[in-house]
């Protein structure tokens, strides 16, 4: 996600595992409160500028966790890969307003973008109606099991470079929502991925005649 400036706290790194090939889950011991949704900006020193990352636990777990992949020319990333337990990282305390509504939502998200809701599903509370979940390839639905025990039928998966299998739809999630004659008015729609589907999958949106207010958007750079 996009770097932010905000004041760094240490915090003792628990564990790096990578989860699929490229993708890393980084747990450290918590120490602030925090709503399902919000971000925390991390660093491995003081001198450089911090990245944005969802936090991607539940809010009554003892530890934070984020996800990431890494980008091999990436300031970041390749070096989150290779920290050990007990190493310190720098962390901030959590914000954003890309929480829960209260309301009925649908959940929209691809690559890493999942982060967010796998915080609002392990903490608990109101489900969404559907989580549509893009991915290039099988493997890279990230969380799946935890978003299949809980959602059911409600969790459809897009896979575009792979035939799927039982319960995934081969193609982009984008166009299943072309393909809809309509989409629920009376809701709010969470959209969390790469700029390209976030900014296509809104105006396919508000092409179906949703409210531009209803629609809460987070861009993964």
């Amino acid at each position: 996600m996009s770097r932010k400036r905000k004041e760094l706290f240490s915090h003792k790194l628990i564990s790096v595992e990578e989860i699929v090939d490229g993708y890393y889950t980084l747990k450290f011991n918590r120490k602030f409160d925090f709503i399902p949704g919000q971000v925390v900006a991390i660093a491995l020193n003081h001198k450089d500028d911090p990245r944005l990352y969802s936090i991607a636990s539940g809010n009554q777990k003892d530890y934070m966790r984020i996800l990431f992949d890494v980008n091999p020319d990436g300031l970041l990333t390749p070096q989150l890969k290779n920290l050990k337990p007990g190493d310190e990282i720098l962390v901030s305390e959590p914000f954003g307003k890309f929480t829960f509504s209260g309301t009925n939502e649908w959940w929209i998200a691809t690559g890493t973008g999942i982060a967010p809701f796998i915080s609002m599903v392990e903490s608990g509370g109101k489900l969404p109606q559907k989580l549509l979940h893009g991915s290039r390839t099988v493997d890279q639905f990230l969380f799946q099991n935890l978003f299949s025990a809980h959602l059911k039928e409600n969790y459809l998966r897009f896979c575009t470079r792979e035939s799927g299998g039982k319960g995934i739809i081969q193609g982009r999630l984008t166009n299943w929502l072309k393909s809809e004659k309509e989409l629920p008015k009376q809701i709010k729609y969470y959209l969390c991925g790469n700029p390209e589907m976030v900014v296509e999958v809104r105006d396919i949106i508000l092409g179906k005649g949703v409210d531009f207010e209803n629609i809460i958007a987070e861009i993964y750079f």
